[in-house]
């Protein structure tokens, strides 16, 4: 017979009452579509991370579909940089990653090189917002912009990211694709040209997706 000890189990925390950047387990991260379907992420379990869920993820690229192809994905707030790379796994030419979390930009690069995708990924360790205070030149090929920070960033830096998606809204190019994921505690009506992005509710998330269209004398 199997001697116990007697004691009670100790009992799991909810996420909910963890504070910020306290790690959980690793839960299973993978890519979800393209060529490095099924690969597995690295990913510690930090809250500070926060990945996009996998069928939100999926759900996103539906949306996207084939339009990813041949874009620069701009991976903002990028955490594992989960979103650039699935980018990358669906034919987007490269991708840039900016993640002010200097431990979380070294798991980046080692997501990068797992997928040995190196030559198409740049990452940029440092404050997003600072970096787009002035004009950022990203290139004349269409982007894939993924802006989801952490959902607290709605409240706390309220004006900085309505500031930074007007900044990219204007300067992304004919072609470009852009995507804001948030919580129901933002207001979609709030972002520029607010009635042609296409909302979608995958609770607690709500993403938004947005097609530039620009003529040529835009």
């Amino acid at each position: 017979m199997r001697k116990t000890s007697g004691r009670r189990p100790k009992s799991r925390k909810s996420p909910a009452v963890q504070r910020a950047g306290e790690a959980t387990p690793p839960v299973p991260l993978r890519i979800i579509g393209g060529r490095f379907r099924g690969r597995k992420l690295r990913y510690s379990g930090d809250l500070r991370t926060r990945p996009m869920k996998d069928r939100v993820r999926e759900a996103t690229f539906n949306l996207l579909g084939p339009s990813v192809r041949s874009t620069h994905a701009i991976d903002l707030f990028a955490g594992t940089g989960a979103l650039g790379l699935e980018a990358i796994s669906r034919g987007a030419a490269r991708a840039t990653f900016w993640e002010r979390h200097f431990p979380t930009a070294a798991v980046i690069e080692e997501n990068i090189a797992l997928l040995d995708v190196a030559g198409q990924c740049t990452v940029l360790a440092g404050d997003t917002f600072a970096f787009f205070r002035q004009p950022a030149d990203l290139g004349q090929a269409p982007w894939t912009v993924f802006c989801s920070p952490p959902y607290d960033y709605y409240l706390t830096h309220d004006e900085q990211l309505l500031t930074l998606v007007e900044l990219l809204f204007r300067g992304a190019p004919a072609g470009s694709l852009l995507v804001v994921e948030a919580d129901q505690r933002f207001d979609f009506a709030r972002l520029p040209d607010a009635e042609q992005w296409d909302v979608r509710g995958y609770p607690p998330a709500v993403v938004g997706v947005y097609r530039v269209n620009k003529s040529d004398d835009d």
